[in-house]
């Protein structure tokens, strides 16, 4: 019903940056909240950050100050700019809706996930 298809992983040196994008797209009524969890290897996933529909952000302590997550409505995609990154920023990173896709029904969708590799 709704497909998130991600982009932007990839390997960067600690202290740099790299921007994650995410669309949504198929039977989309309206998008609750979107945002990006992480998960590396041998560890449980954890949000990393969300939005609302009201523009309300939230992040995990160990990103606040450092990445940003916004959000363009009319495209239903969602951006995690992440900078400073850190060796432990290292995993995948896949993208999560709640969405309606139709008056009174909706569900919660995963995007395919990203690799970020933070290393020199």
């Amino acid at each position: 019903q709704v497909q998130l298809v991600e982009s932007g992983g990839g390997l960067v040196q600690p202290g740099g940056s790299l921007r994650l994008s995410c669309a949504a797209s198929g039977s989309i009524f309206s998008i609750v909240a979107m945002g990006w969890y992480r998960q590396a290897p041998g560890q449980q996933r954890e949000l990393v950050a969300s939005i609302n529909s009201g523009g309300g952000r939230n992040y995990a302590d160990s990103v606040k100050g450092r990445f940003t997550i916004s959000r363009d409505n009319a495209k239903n995609t969602v951006y995690l700019q992440m900078n400073s990154l850190k060796p432990e920023d290292t995993a995948v990173y896949s993208c999560n809706t709640r969405a309606y896709y139709s008056s009174n029904a909706w569900g919660d969708y995963w995007g395919q996930g990203t690799q970020v590799t933070v290393s020199s």
